[in-house]
């Protein structure tokens, strides 16, 4: 045997799931789905920087202990910037920061500031994460942005939010032949269980966990793990790019609540 032949990729060997000696980025690794794609990667062994506006402290949030914290606001460029200056090289960045629920305001509203502030805060805000992290990032390193079923299928009240998914979208899909071969593909979830739904109350939010059982073809609701296996996905496996990974339990097949 050659040592050409030893050092060549088997091509019938799997991927996996393993980010050991990596380091992951994740903006908005906080809370909701964020923490769940932080702690996937660190399960996988990466090692991980959870991003976002405010740093807490390990007696605040002893969830948080097994991560680096940064700051990072990605509605100022000034502070993307110098976030990834400090932050230096990474393998891997995820970016599922977001505008708060209900803050796109509606269609016909006297003025646009609703709409200007969820583009600000999701499309121009993963677009300068991107910008800023890829010269960074090592070929065949990734790059994964986050959407929702809204980009799918439009929902009274939320243009401005499927507006802005579908943009998402295809500056992931363009980034792909842009970047390559650094990888960037897009995760859009479907409904799952996080504090984004804190503001129901607990009656109104126990009977949309059980419309999502009754009605979405997996009998599932989604929970943050779900997204984290996706995330991870993702980031492992060299061959995808490009592509849009939808984990949705089958929402976007069925008339539920929304």
């Amino acid at each position: 045997m050659t040592h050409a032949s030893l050092s060549r990729p088997d091509p019938t060997s799997p991927s996996t799931y393993d980010l050991s000696g990596k380091r992951v980025v994740v903006v908005g690794g906080k809370t909701g789905i964020g923490l769940g794609i932080a702690k996937a990667a660190h399960r996988a062994g990466a090692a991980v920087t959870v991003a976002s506006r405010r740093s807490v402290s390990a007696a605040e949030r002893p969830d948080l202990a097994e991560f680096e914290q940064i700051s990072l606001d990605i509605r100022d460029e000034t502070a993307v910037r110098a976030a990834f200056e400090t932050i230096g090289s990474l393998d891997h960045l995820v970016v599922t920061a977001g505008p708060e629920l209900g803050s796109w305001g509606a269609f016909m509203d006297e003025d646009m500031r609703g709409l200007r502030s969820y583009l600000e805060g999701k499309f121009l805000g993963s677009w300068t994460c991107a910008r800023h992290a890829a010269p960074r990032l090592p070929p065949g390193g990734s790059i994964t942005l986050l959407t929702g079923g809204t980009a799918a299928k439009p929902k009274r009240g939320l243009t401005a939010v499927m507006a802005t998914f579908a943009a998402v979208e295809a500056m992931s899909r363009s980034l792909a032949l842009e970047l390559g071969p650094v990888r960037v593909n897009t995760i859009r979830p479907g409904y799952v269980d996080t504090g984004l739904w804190d503001a129901l109350p607990e009656a109104e939010r126990a009977d949309l966990r059980e419309k999502v059982r009754a009605n979405f073809p997996a009998r599932h609701v989604g929970t943050i793990a779900d997204i984290g296996h996706a995330a991870v996905f993702l980031m492992t496996n060299p061959y995808v790019t490009g592509s849009l990974l939808e984990v949705s339990g089958g929402e976007l097949l069925v008339d539920w609540l929304f």
